[in-house]
């Protein structure tokens, strides 16, 4: 059985957001490009084949009790990929406030400049806030912002397929640079987007950037299957993940592709320790920390559940549920993996909200290098998922702990690299280069 692929996530101070009250924490480490360098090169140095970051464009409520998340990814994890030479970034962008074309051009650009190291991760933005930072009245319902999203991408992968791979001449006795029948426009006209094309370069080292999507919705599941190179995903049951990664396949093969050029990569927060005991021990800290409350408060808005129908310490079971999950919810992923989480049994929104890491969604592993590697070697090997994004509880000490600690278990066991190989993102997590052809005009002579 191959090995499988792992990124980690750079959220600062950790996927428990309000780990920045630990004494030890810097309140500021969210914008101090030297920290993320070093993290980044602690990756690096472990054979991590990328780092993430998630990001909103808009400033959340929660900024009162904890940071935001902070510098721009595209500037942050461009600088990061200056400063190593094999890791990946993959970074988010919203196709909700954003142009096509201008995505395309700076995804490309920066595939040349990392060499192939380039990811882009697709989201819809489920915050309100934003809307008003781009001078709409009201933020798009979940329908329109997946049917946009859908011709977005449509757009954004024929921009970077508008050159075709043997375009260039350069005859210099003839003084001829490009075959302009191998440059295309594309001349898109829908019901968002107005795009001419081309690019004004080439595709870089992988053909199109690694188009990363997370989403549990149809219309989510739908950009995954015709679009998604990997799948970020949420499950709370080994069964959920194993049902959720062969839909996927499925759908990318009625899309014409191959199932394995879809690949999942399963979200974990992690937090690890030499022993087991040191590891619960902060974990015990971290509970303490949380405004259960409020985010007893957020859990039942995802489920559908009214304010206030139950308190923290309240059994819900699954006959508690309305019959689908609400169109309202912030996340239908995390929803749909909470639901089939009670399903298995009765659960309080605290064992909720602690068994996803405080409210961040993502299943909590907590123990020792042994234990965190025997997990996540079980979780694969069930099925469940091509690789894992490990989310740090506390990114400035799980990270670092979980590099050096538990990768060279996984290494040992034959299920991550001890190096890297290929040099681009896309043939390290196993993908083809993708390049669909077109069948619009060349660029006039």
């Amino acid at each position: 059985m191959p090995g499988f692929h792992l990124n980690l996530s750079l959220m600062t101070p950790g996927h428990f957001r309000h780990a920045w009250r630990a004494p030890y924490a810097d309140p500021l480490a969210y914008l101090d490009i030297d920290y993320f360098q070093r993290l980044a090169r602690i990756a690096e140095a472990a054979a991590i084949d990328a780092v993430f970051l998630g990001d909103g464009p808009a400033l959340r409520g929660e900024i009162e009790e904890a940071p935001g998340t902070g510098i721009d990814p595209l500037v942050l994890l461009g600088n990061l990929a200056a400063v190593t030479q094999r890791l990946g970034v993959v970074i988010t962008a919203s196709t909700t406030y954003n142009s096509p074309y201008n995505l395309a051009r700076r995804f490309q650009a920066l595939d040349h400049v990392t060499k192939g190291r380039a990811a882009v991760n697709i989201v819809t933005t489920g915050t309100p806030a934003a809307a008003a930072n781009f001078g709409l009245t009201e933020h798009p319902d979940k329908t329109t912002r997946y049917r946009r999203a859908w011709e977005f991408l449509d757009v954004v992968t024929r921009l970077w397929d508008s050159w075709e791979p043997d375009w260039l001449v350069a005859d210099k006795s003839e003084g001829r640079y490009a075959d302009t029948a191998k440059i295309h426009r594309i001349d898109h006209e829908g019901e968002f987007f107005s795009v001419a094309g081309p690019l004004p370069v080439p595709p870089g080292p992988q053909g199109r950037p690694v188009i990363v999507q997370a989403g549990g919705s149809e219309g989510g599941l739908r950009l995954a299957g015709d679009f998604a190179d990997v799948v970020f995903t949420v499950a709370q049951t080994q069964a959920k993940a194993v049902a959720f990664r062969e839909d996927i396949r499925r759908r990318a093969s009625a899309s014409g592709r191959h199932p394995d050029d879809v690949k999942i990569s399963l979200g974990v927060v992690v937090l690890v320790a030499a022993t087991e005991a040191e590891a619960r021990e902060r974990e015990r800290k971290l509970y303490a920390q949380l405004p259960i409350e409020r985010l007893t408060t957020t859990l039942l808005a995802n489920l559908g559940l009214p304010e206030g129908s139950f308190g923290p310490e309240d059994p819900i079971s699954a006959s508690d549920l309305p019959d689908t999950v609400p169109g309202g919810a912030f996340s239908t992923g995390f929803s749909v993996s909470t639901r089939a989480l009670l399903a298995e049994g009765p659960r309080t929104p605290r064992e909720l909200i602690q068994r996803g890491a405080g409210g961040a969604g993502h299943r909590l592993l907590v123990g020792s290098a042994e234990q965190v590697a025997d997990d996540l070697e079980s979780w694969y090997r069930a099925g469940t998922a091509d690789g894992f994004t490990v989310m740090p509880a506390e990114t400035a000490v799980d990270l670092e702990a979980f590099t050096t600690l538990v990768v060279p278990i996984l290494q040992q066991r034959g299920l991550f690299q001890r190096e890297y190989g290929a040099p681009t993102l896309r043939e390290r997590f196993g993908l083809s280069v993708r390049h669909r052809g077109n069948d619009v005009d060349s660029v006039p002579a």
